[in-house]
């Protein structure tokens, strides 16, 4: 797979190094993942091609047409981290997100709270959708306090559990419980859900989450912005999804069911998804960014002259 970030590189006036203050340690959900089979990647590859290696065609397919970006947080514009208190974005990473939305309507959807979100991200010119997009919603029902106390009660002292209250849904990261007692605390987490019909209870990337039982999930919350933004029924619109997680797969099938847009799923592993183009890591999420904003202007830069 060709390289796209070579150790320097100066994008619309960006100056991105790898050697990034961002001094984390990534989190591998599988350890596996650490050493890819390079043959099955390329192989997956070919049903998912590179948005990178894509991105001509992709925007050729959106000249003419009001673009509308969408992205998760956690693993798409952060790493997955071990803390996920920690999953701070770069300095780069902002500034290339903060000049795309200067251009086009950016939006966040993202499992986390929309306050902590904002907390990480640290822009006004974005809109956030927390709890997959439950926040902008506003349900009748928010996520029982009765349920958050009942789980600090069974999972509290297990070592590395963590409970995180979104408001609309509660978290609960087990990155870094000891892997014997994994499955002993999803059993703990499900003993608390399963007598309550009103709540359900679904699983991410090292996380369960604990939701209100309705149908809503970040396809809804895509179609959802959009209506809000007056696109739900123009035929000149074209939505980018960037998103890692299995809840980013709703919004790809909105995309994907619409065929106006392209669905990017942010993956260095083979993976069953609904998404046409991949990304291989935020590193690339972010090289995918700025030349997404430097394509615009470009673009608008081309028009001017086109009229003088």
């Amino acid at each position: 797979m060709a390289k796209f970030l070579s150790r320097d590189i100066n994008l619309m006036g960006f100056q991105i190094s790898h050697s990034n203050k961002q001094k984390l340690k990534p989190f591998y959900d599988d350890p596996d993942s650490m050493l890819p089979d390079v043959e099955a990647y390329a192989s997956w590859l070919l049903k998912h091609p590179s948005a990178l290696n894509s991105f001509d065609c992709i925007m050729k397919e959106a000249k003419g047409k009001k673009m509308v970006v969408f992205l998760d947080y956690d693993g798409t514009l952060s790493p997955i981290v071990e803390d996920p208190d920690k999953a701070f974005m770069s300095t780069e990473m902002r500034a290339a997100l903060r000049e795309v939305a200067k251009q086009f309507p950016t939006s966040i959807i993202s499992g986390r709270s929309r306050d902590k979100v904002k907390e990480f991200v640290q822009l006004n010119n974005v809109c956030y959708a927390g709890s997959h997009g439950l926040d902008i919603m506003q349900p009748p029902k928010s996520c029982d306090k009765k349920i958050s106390m009942e789980l600090e009660h069974k999972i509290g002292e297990t070592q590395g559990a963590k409970i995180e209250d979104n408001m609309f849904c509660i978290s609960v990261h087990y990155r870094q419980v000891p892997p014997q007692d994994q499955g002993n605390l999803k059993e703990k987490v499900k003993s608390v859900v399963e007598n309550r019909p009103e709540f359900r209870l679904t699983e991410g990337k090292m996380v369960l989450e604990v939701r209100p039982s309705m149908e809503w999930n970040k396809g809804d919350a895509l179609n959802y912005l959009l209506h809000n933004l007056g696109f739900s029924n123009a035929n000149d619109v074209l939505s980018l999804y960037i998103g890692d997680d299995q809840t980013d797969e709703d919004a790809f099938k909105v995309i994907a069911g619409k065929r106006e847009g392209f669905p990017i799923v942010v993956s260095s592993i083979p993976k069953e998804t609904k998404a046409w183009y991949s990304l291989r890591d935020p590193s690339e999420v972010l090289a995918f960014l700025l030349r997404l904003a430097k394509w615009n202007k470009s673009q608008a830069s081309f028009l001017q002259l086109d009229y003088v």
